[in-house]
């Protein structure tokens, strides 16, 4: 966004309308204010690692407020139809390409991200279209990609050089904001994740059927973090599941767990993607993280401590510093969002943002509360009653 773009955007944002002279100078004078915090939003450093805005964004989220959203405006009226359209138009796409819910639920939130799921016919450079591809890097002519169903499949299936979501290694299982950025090679990366649930509001209204199958054979090659290392875990689970996943102890009660993966798998699977093999996909997203490490593709929670309140009250452990490996361990961060981490056993949890934003790595459980000075409340079995 240039200049140009940004002084129209605050001028638009400060409700100037043809009602007088006064008025019209009064709107301006707002507009160069919002123009300038802006602008000096874009000089502010980026904040240190902190566990204050840990959620998740699935399904009976509709609450947690999108990150940086890009509707462009009020999501009513002409301009929510116009994204329902193209909403409906992309999922159609993915539908022919044999696709499921999920690819489109990652193509919604890139568009949403790139144009505000608007076709625009304009954007940096010779950009267009819902995904503001460009004629000029081989995405197509202007006309073309300003061809909904053009421009989705391009998205889903590559074009010319360009690689679509289908050529991305584990992309069924890859964190959504990371594929997206793997197709859209974007200066901002970690903007696409915070659409999920701007856009999951959009595909309900769409009538679109997220938790859809799909039929195409794409299985994506192997992700070269998670291949031919010795004692990597596959992305997705092995082995039958259908009957549940084991069962789980306290050394007095026991329950039965039905994730998709394993305690043993869940533990493996975290290891595998800390440290030096870790995305960084996931600042604030502690929540997304516990829910993807068990095979989950969603918590179904809004915020890391109400997850403790939503797993039954005989499961909660308050303030219980003895839990079991595969355990989920919960903090008061002083903020409303808290903090939840998967426990791998000998004192280590895989956790977020403690050492590096945005990564995940093996620490410590007790840095939770030194470094960040969180209030340990206690922990639960990996259930997720809302997970799906």
């Amino acid at each position: 966004m240039d200049g140009t773009d940004l002084a129209h955007a605050a001028l638009k944002a400060s409700g100037v309308v043809k009602k007088g002279i006064g008025l019209k100078f009064g709107a301006i004078g707002a507009a160069v204010f919002c123009l300038v915090l802006i602008l000096l939003g874009s000089f502010m450093p980026a904040p240190d690692a902190a566990a204050a805005s840990c959620q998740d964004s699935g399904p009976g989220t509709d609450n947690a407020t999108p990150v940086n959203s890009s509707s462009r405006g009020q999501s009513t009226g002409s301009i929510r139809q116009q994204q329902i359209t193209n909403a409906k138009t992309i999922d159609q796409v993915a539908q022919k390409l044999g696709l499921p819910g999920r690819a489109t639920l990652i193509a919604l939130m890139t568009a949403l991200q790139e144009s505000g799921l608007q076709n625009l016919n304009y954007g940096d450079l010779d950009s267009r279209g819902l995904f503001q591809q460009r004629p000029s890097a081989d995405w197509g002519t202007v006309e073309q990609i300003m061809t909904p169903t053009f421009a989705a499949e391009s998205f889903f299936k590559g074009r010319g050089t360009n690689r679509g979501l289908m050529q991305i290694p584990n992309w069924q299982t890859r964190p959504m904001g990371e594929v997206a950025q793997a197709v859209q090679i974007s200066k901002f990366p970690t903007l696409y994740s915070g659409h999920e649930s701007e856009a999951r509001g959009i595909a309900k209204e769409a009538g679109i059927d997220l938790g859809r199958k799909g039929t195409a054979s794409t299985t994506s090659t192997a992700d070269p973090a998670t291949s031919g290392t010795t004692g990597k875990c596959p992305a997705t689970p092995t082995g039958n599941t259908k009957n549940g996943s084991g069962k789980f102890t306290d050394g007095r009660q026991t329950w039965a767990l039905h994730n998709p993966r394993t305690v043993e798998q869940a533990i493996a699977w975290a290891k595998a993607h800390a440290g030096i093999n870790s995305t960084g996909d996931w600042y604030a997203r502690c929540l997304a993280f516990t829910a993807i490490v068990y095979g989950w593709n969603f918590s179904g929670v809004t915020y890391a401590i109400d997850h403790y309140t939503v797993v039954p009250k005989e499961m909660r452990h308050d303030g219980d510093r003895h839990p079991p490996p595969g355990a989920l361990m919960y903090w008061d961060t002083g903020h409303r969002a808290g903090h939840i981490a998967v426990y791998l056993g000998g004192g280590k949890v895989a956790s977020n943002d403690i050492l590096r934003n945005g990564y995940i790595d093996v620490v410590d459980a007790d840095l939770i509360e030194s470094k960040w000075g969180a209030k340990y409340v206690g922990w639960t079995p990996p259930v997720f009653p809302n997970g799906g």
